[in-house]
């Protein structure tokens, strides 16, 4: 994968946060490209502290103060999630919901399928573990799509190394079709890109033996839709200025963000 020179990697973190205009929020972001692997680093903003309960597993408050980081100005009171075998955890606003659900199809015995949804039933991300590591599919090129990455941040997660496997990332990448489609979650999964277009973007990173490949995001694989078919869990945008200008100033966004950032595995004994 092409690595930015640091001159232009510098020029990119400037322009992106030249991008706040003049928000208090703090503003992190990769450089916006083609590129999975592109990156930069920002500022943080700091947690606070909330509870609730979750329709299963566990929840308490966030209460560590440890820094975060986020592009806009998050929820103000968060709490942590625990699966029941105590296997996964990750924190989210208060007032949002978790609930368990069916593993994925393909997945392994044991896995987690986890839904996240806000307070109101709207879908945000689903933690799926057990995953199959998707097969390189071919890609016509009449059938490939310009994409694009507006958020790229390195997270210290486990991972398997192997061919076309990158350091496990969150990303924001857009693909565009009728319209721009917008998708978040974590990937570990370099794209098979030509001349900054693909057929599909994967949201999987390659896990340690037990548990598998892994996702955190709105879905696991990204495809520009058909004028016909449904678009949800997808973000759809009438520009690229438009997505771009989510990323940076969305509330939602930074929430999801800052939860889908703070999952940690437990090491097994």
């Amino acid at each position: 994968m092409a690595r930015l020179a640091p001159a232009l990697l510098l020029a990119s973190v400037l322009l992106v946060t030249a991008c706040g205009g003049g928000s208090t929020a703090p503003v992190w972001t990769g450089a916006t490209s083609a590129s999975d692997g592109s990156s930069a680093s920002g500022t943080t903003a700091s947690a606070s502290t909330g509870a609730a309960s979750t329709a299963s597993g566990s929840a308490s408050a966030s209460g560590s103060g440890e820094a975060t980081p986020s592009p806009a100005a998050t929820s103000a009171e968060w709490k942590t999630y625990t699966d029941p075998g105590k296997t996964v955890s990750f924190d989210l606003p208060a007032q949002w919901i978790v609930q368990t659900a069916a593993p994925a199809e393909g997945a392994s015995a044991g896995s987690l399928n986890i839904e996240v949804k806000t307070a109101d039933g709207a879908f945000v991300a689903a933690l799926k573990t057990g995953l199959p590591l998707p097969s390189p599919a071919a890609c016509d090129s009449a059938n490939a799509r310009s994409y694009t990455v507006l958020n790229s941040v390195p997270v210290d997660l486990p991972f398997t190394d192997g061919p076309g496997v990158i350091t496990p990332r969150f990303v924001f990448r857009v693909i565009q079709g009728y319209k721009f489609f917008g998708s978040l979650g974590l990937t570990g999964v370099a794209t098979a890109a030509q001349d900054g277009k693909a057929c599909q973007l994967v949201n999987i990173v390659p896990g340690p033996p037990g548990v598998g490949g892994y996702s955190f995001a709105d879905v696991t694989e990204v495809t520009a839709p058909a004028p016909s078919a449904r678009v949800a869990p997808l973000a759809s945008f009438d520009s690229l200025a438009q997505a771009s200008d989510y990323v940076h100033t969305s509330a939602k966004f930074a929430d999801a963000q800052r939860m889908i950032m703070s999952l940690k595995f437990t090491p097994k004994n």
